[in-house]
């Protein structure tokens, strides 16, 4: 029996060892050739276990309220050490989902997870958060996967305002059957008092709001792998790891309405050690977007460092490749490379404000293609101010030097090997007179083809070196 048990401990270890090696193989071929030096991500791991979502009376007919089958599944394969929860084909409606470390969330390819419309199942009941809970979210966690070819929706229509002037007179005419209620003079819908009977969970439209929550949020975890699975139609942001460390996105699927609110697809916010691989991006806001908060002393993670994007490709988005516009603890050792965006609102956009910003460096980004770029190719902008559905236009204030804080600063960024064609601006830079923002830029053997400006550059404030550089008005002879 000892000799038995001890053969089994071993031949697990091995295949334990192997599969280890066969993952972390599967990802080293990305590090070569890199222009900085930079620390790898490493595979994560899920023990062998699995169990069927059906096995804890899921029913996947579009009717039945899987929530509590999730979280006894999870349960089950805590117990056990962890493993793979399997969703198989069907229609799988939920509310919240609590990851947990060592288990694995497999949506098989004919699966659909749907996140219920009725707002009040991801009201956090303790009252700590102001915000509802994610349609996944984790934290604290370790060795936790989101894998398979199905799709996770996270019913985000039932959640986003929606700006008039942004649908069509039918689109408008689709949600004003779902019910809601139009402010601003009719040039904004709330899905306010819907006719199917949702309850209502804050005292105004605009309470609610501001309620909206991600599809998937990974807080402070470390390990984490997402590959293959379609994410779409969130309230607010798709896939959100923050102050995470050690986070593989490979293959997945973004999309969401051109013109859903906040619809970003994929935002690293304070990460360390992630590669983004593979992936497709159709989305509302921002495509890829690097985002850093202020420091929490505490946190896992503090800024976004070693992240490495690559083989991606964005359609709609406000960008291709975006940083910011909240850098506050700072970003460094990024590389993208080998990416397209086609129709996109700009291309690669460096976003920030005063109260925002703090110091991006050591960037580097190659091989871009791009085309149907309606704004500019490639942006610098610290002037940048958010504004959220319902508010008031605002421009940046005056800001006395003396007194600024979280100031933005774009140094040591390398881009070369671009090629657009269709732009209406290829380059845009504007710093903020007073400061060193936007200093310390390169953009090289490159060639933008565009239709009303080549580079609109603030001399004053922003400090570009191109070299090796074509520009060329759409409709000149070539």
């Amino acid at each position: 029996m000892n000799y038995q048990t001890n053969h089994l401990s071993c031949l697990l270890l091995l295949l334990m060892t192997f599969a280890s090696g066969f993952a972390a193989d599967k990802y080293d071929r990305y590090y070569e050739n890199l222009p900085v030096e930079m620390a790898k991500v490493s595979p994560v791991v899920i023990p062998q276990n699995e169990v069927n979502i059906k096995d804890f009376g899921g029913v996947g007919d579009g009717l039945f309220l899987n929530t509590d089958a999730f979280k006894k599944a999870i349960s089950a394969l805590t117990k056990k050490g962890g493993g793979r929860l399997l969703v198989p084909q069907g229609v799988w409606l939920t509310g919240p989902i609590l990851m947990k470390s060592n288990v694995e969330l497999h949506v098989q390819k004919n699966a659909i997870i749907l996140f219920s419309p009725d707002k009040s199942l991801f009201v956090d009941p303790d009252g700590k958060s102001t915000r509802c809970y994610p349609g996944i979210r984790a934290t604290k966690q370790q060795n936790i996967a989101i894998t398979g070819a199905g799709i996770i929706d996270g019913n985000g229509a039932q959640w986003r305002p929606v700006k008039r002037g942004k649908v069509s007179d039918v689109e408008w005419k689709r949600f004003a059957a779902i019910g809601g209620e139009e402010r601003a003079q009719g040039s904004l819908w709330y899905p306010w008092n819907v006719k199917a009977g949702y309850p209502n969970i804050a005292d105004t439209p605009e309470a609610q709001e501001k309620k909206r929550a991600d599809l998937l949020r990974f807080t402070e975890c470390e390990n984490i792998l997402i590959e293959g699975v379609t994410f779409q139609n969130s309230p607010r942001f798709h896939v959100h790891p923050v102050n995470c460390r050690n986070v593989i996105i490979d293959g997945i699927t973004v999309r969401c309405p051109w013109n859903a609110q906040n619809g970003d697809a994929i935002d690293l916010g304070d990460c360390y050690r992630a590669l983004v691989v593979n992936s497709t991006v159709d989305a509302g806001d921002d495509g890829i977007c690097m985002k850093s908060g202020k420091t929490k002393p505490q946190a896992l993670v503090n800024g976004c460092e070693d992240i490495l994007i690559q083989d991606n490709t964005v359609y709609h988005a406000h960008g291709g490749f975006v940083i910011g516009s909240e850098d506050v603890s700072g970003m460094k050792r990024i590389v993208v490379r080998q990416c397209r965006f086609s129709g996109t609102d700009t291309g690669l956009r460096f976003k920030s404000g005063i109260g925002r910003g703090g110091k991006t460096q050591d960037i580097y980004i190659s091989d871009i293609v791009m085309n149907d770029i309606a704004d500019e190719a490639v942006i610098f902008q610290c002037d940048y101010v958010d504004r959220p559905a319902g508010s008031s236009a605002k421009k940046a204030a005056s800001v006395d030097a003396a007194k600024a804080e979280y100031v933005p600063e774009f140094t040591d960024i390398h881009i070369s090997n671009v090629v657009c064609r269709g732009t209406r601006t290829a380059i845009r830079a504007n710093g903020i007179e007073g400061f060193s923002c936007v200093h310390g830029i390169t953009l090289s053997n490159s060639t933008f083809i565009y239709t009303e400006a080549a580079a609109v550059i603030d001399a004053k404030t922003a400090q570009l070196e191109l070299k090796d550089v074509k520009m060329v008005k759409d409709g000149s002879k070539l």
